[in-house]
Order: structure tokens, then C-alpha cells, then sequence
């Protein structure tokens, strides 16, 4: 793995890959197609049994194998950052990308923009999901137009660098691997914290505790894998939120931590909430039906909110967005997830990674 030097800055794609061949080459296309190109695109292959290695260098990608890597997507990272960070300069960036992920044209060039603000530390992707999967596809691809909206409206200041793609400057990548084991949890020396459940949600933690702000404009979209069925779903998100509570727990409450922790305290109110709500109908149907126009201009206001987020996204979304018991089911779903997550921490169960890969054609 050798770079040259000079002046200009470089940017480096790292993408990690665990048994990856099927998706690997849309993702690595989505790298040769921006308009502009990163000057090295390294695979990392982690542990891999299939035809990665081989799809990857096929494609015009350098590979980095992992060696005795048990830490999962954060350890292969970190045994590639050891090496790679000693032979970038400060002013260079690097790009972090999931291999089941496609790049918007753009994403570099405007990423590259972004990072020209000093006080910006990584610039993050906004996702959207991947076509197919029925209706568990359709609720995902919902829940993401929400998503990308609400960052829009905060004008690019992001919560979370997703995993999918995130484009980091090298000084602040060394900043937070030499503030490791002193002012950052994990081990000391390692750029991600290989304890963490989310290594995104973590790292952006890091940065903002070193002071820098992250962001995720517009232009900086990704298209990303959705999970194909409500298992493989669940335990995604059990992972994300698990991982989300456990990082706070690791920080404690700070000035970077108390918008997060707020968060999840108003995640909790929405639970009781929603199950008041549910408790307040079941009682008010048992004592007899009653018109209160009130209460139907309150449904009609939920109603259309849920239509207004996803009009960009179609009729096929603006219809289940209509329906809203299928969403408010999915709600259920999610704050299932986020009651075991609460109670799996508590008991300090042992959580687990749940890799999905696409099937090869």
C-alpha cells in the first residue's frame, strides 16, 4: 500500500467487504463514476469465503486483507488505517463506504467542499434505500425520506455519519486515534473503538468531542441496502439502538452527548405515549361511540404530515403513508426494538452482529 506525496490532497476509498462479491461492483462503479474520483480505492476484505478479492481487483480496486481480524467491519478498518495513516499527509481525506452502498456522482466533489471548513471534521452520507423487498422494503424507504428531510430542514448538520459513506480528513482521524484510551473510550491508538456495537454513531461521537461539527449535505446522498425481511430487520436495528445506548453509556452525559440522550429519553415519552394513546381508544370505544370533530382534525394533522414527508418519494409511498395504520404498525415495531434494546443493556445480554449479503446472480 504505497502513496506518493506532494501538495495536493489525496482521497483514499476504503470500502470493507465481508463476502461481498455480489454487491461490491455497484458500489466500486458508484466510486469510478464521481466526478471526483478518489485517487486510490482500497477494498478491505474481512475474512472473506467468496469471490471478493477477486471481484474487487477485477474492478480496478487495490485489496487489503485482514489478518486474524475479530472485531468485525471496526477491526478491519483499524488494521488498515494503522498502515494508511502513516503514509497520508494531514490535508488528505479518506472515504469510509459500506461495499452494499452506491454513490451519488457528486458525493466526493461536495464532500470535498464541506471539508474546506475547518470546524467540519467528516461529512456524512444521506441515505436512501435500495428498490425491492415488498412492504418491509417500502416502510424502510419511508423512514429514510424522514430522515433525509429532517437533516435538510437542520441544514446539513448531521446526528449520526452513517456508515454508507463518510468522507473523514486524516488530521482528525489521527486526532482521534491518539485521544484514544485518554479522553475518548476504546482501545488506545485505534481510530474506531472496537467494543462499540455502531462504530458510525461512535466515531461521530469522537469527532464532536474533539470539537468538530459533522454534516451531511444534500448533494451527498447514497443509496443503501434495506433488510429483505422483518428478522433481518429487527435485528438490524436491535444492533443500531443497542449500540446507540451503549455509546452513551461509555461517554456519559456531556455537552456532546445531552442532544442524544435527550433523544432517547423523547423515544421513551413516545412510547408511553403511543400506548396511552391505544389504552385512551380501547376505553373511549367501550363507553360508546361519540363524534368529536376535535379529535378528527388531530387525526387529518397526523395524517398528512406522514403524507408531506414522503410526496418526494411517489404515489407508491404517499398511498401507504395514507393508510398510516401499516406505519403506525411499523412504529410498534421499532419501539419493540427499542424496549429489548433498553432491557438488554440493563442485563448487559451479549449482543450480536447480523451481516446480511446479497444473494450472487
Amino acid at each position: 500500500m504505497e502513496l506518493g506525496t506532494g501538495s495536493h490532497a489525496q482521497v483514499v476509498a476504503l470500502v470493507p467487504a465481508h463476502n461481498e462479491e455480489a454487491a461490491l461492483p455497484a458500489a466500486l462503479d458508484s466510486l469510478w463514476q464521481q466526478t471526483r474520483r478518489p485517487d486510490r480505492v482500497i477494498v478491505i476484505a474481512d475474512n472473506c469465503t467468496d469471490r471478493t478479492v477477486d471481484v474487487a481487483r477485477a474492478a480496478g480496486a487495490e485489496v487489503f486483507e485482514t489478518v486474524a481480524n475479530t472485531h468485525k467491519k471496526a477491526g478491519g478498518l483499524n488494521q488498515a488505517l494503522a498502515v494508511l495513516l502513516e503514509l497520508l499527509a494531514p490535508h488528505d481525506r479518506v472515504l469510509v463506504m459500506d461495499a452494499d452502498g452506491a454513490l451519488a456522482p457528486g458525493f466526493v466533489e461536495t464532500a470535498l467542499r464541506e471539508l474546506a471548513d475547518e470546524t467540519v471534521g467528516a461529512v456524512g452520507g444521506i441515505f436512501w434505500g435500495e428498490p425491492g423487498h415488498g412492504l418491509v422494503g417500502e416502510l424502510q424507504r419511508n423512514e429514510y425520506a424522514r430522515y433525509a428531510r429532517d437533516i435538510d430542514r437542520k441544514h446539513g448538520r448531521a446526528m449520526v455519519l452513517t456508515g454508507t459513506a463518510t468522507l473523514h480528513r486524516v488530521d482528525v482521524l489521527t486526532a482521534v486515534a491518539a485521544a484514544r484510551g485518554r479522553t475518548l473510550p476504546g482501545p488506545a491508538g485505534w481510530v474506531y473503538d472496537t467494543t462499540a456495537l455502531t462504530e458510525d454513531n461512535e466515531i461521530t461521537l469522537a469527532i464532536k468531542s474533539l470539537g468538530y461539527r459533522c454534516v451531511s449535505p444534500a448533494d451527498c446522498w447514497v443509496v443503501t441496502e434495506v433488510m429483505p425481511t422483518w428478522r433481518d430487520l429487527w435485528r438490524q436495528r436491535l444492533r443500531w439502538q443497542r449500540g446507540a445506548i451503549e455509546n452513551l453509556r461509555a461517554y456519559g452525559l456531556n455537552r456532546v452527548t445531552l442532544p442524544y440522550a435527550v433523544q432517547q429519553l423523547g423515544m421513551g415519552i413516545g412510547v408511553i405515549a403511543m400506548w396511552c394513546f391505544v389504552l385512551l381508544t380501547v376505553l373511549t370505544a367501550g363507553a360508546g361511540y361519540t363524534f368529536r370533530p376535535l379529535w378528527l382534525v388531530v387525526g387529518l394533522i397526523f395524517v398528512a404530515e406522514r403524507i408531506v414527508t414522503v410526496r418526494r418519494r411517489g404515489t407508491r409511498a404517499v398511498v401507504l403513508a395514507a393508510v398510516m395504520v401499516v406505519e403506525w404498525a411499523y412504529d410498534l415495531f421499532l419501539q419493540g426494538v427499542l424496549l429489548r434494546s433498553v432491557w438488554d443493556s440493563i442485563r448487559r445480554a451479549e449482543a450480536r452482529w447480523h451481516h446480511v449479503s446479497a444473494p450472487v446472480s
